[in-house]
């Protein structure tokens, strides 16, 4: 995938936010449902290696994977903390998601564990994380949406510790902007390439 500019110049992250977000517009939902079969399946091949606690999300919208394959990792046997945006700039907090049942509406369209509330501070503790994002780079920047949640909460992450940026398959790109403040993927997880190794090992 390329971003395009008008004056020829490098695409800035608003331009590659533009471009991917309409692209996962106008995907097929039949399209979007196998694919997110399919990062499932990779999702439980990965954390089968690593082992839990495992930080997730759940998708919404057009984003790639489904609530499904969270709870695939759940019903795996996995512990499964999911993120809880604070009021403030602050990093995300995180509680444990027990399936469906236990979820509860929150900020920004966003779905939400019902549970005790374990800190920013639980993300250490987590032997995977399975972050969302619009795309990533080959060295390993992430572009995210722009709020910096994930900004302020992956310092947090235990050295060595995995930090997968789950994809669509046109995502994974040569080269995005980066700032100082962007915290290196160390894989991509995508429907047909797998799980693919990025400029960060883990």
């Amino acid at each position: 995938m390329t971003a395009r500019t008008d004056d020829h110049e490098p695409p800035t992250k608003s331009d590659w936010r533009r471009r991917i977000l309409a692209a996962r517009r106008t995907l097929d939902p039949a399209v979007r449902a196998a694919r997110a079969e399919a990062l499932t399946r990779h999702a439980l091949a990965l954390a089968a290696t690593t082992g839990g606690p495992v930080c997730a999300h759940l998708p919404i919208g057009t984003e790639p994977w489904s609530p499904a394959g969270v709870d695939a990792l759940h019903r795996a046997g996995h512990e499964v903390l999911l993120p809880v945006v604070t009021a403030g700039p602050g990093p995300l907090d995180w509680a444990r998601y027990d399936g469906p049942d236990s979820l509860v509406p929150g900020p920004i369209g966003l779905r939400e564990p019902s549970g005790a509330r374990r800190g920013p501070a639980a993300v250490a503790d987590a032997r995977l994380l399975l972050v969302p994002g619009l795309a990533a780079d080959r060295a390993g920047v992430r572009l995210g949406r722009g709020a910096g949640h994930y900004d302020r909460t992956l310092p947090l992450v235990t050295p060595g510790v995995p930090i997968v940026i789950v994809l669509d398959d046109d995502e994974l790109v040569d080269v995005l902007p980066a700032e100082e403040h962007d915290h290196p993927m160390s894989a991509a997880l995508q429907p047909g390439a797998g799980h693919t190794l990025l400029g960060k090992k883990g």
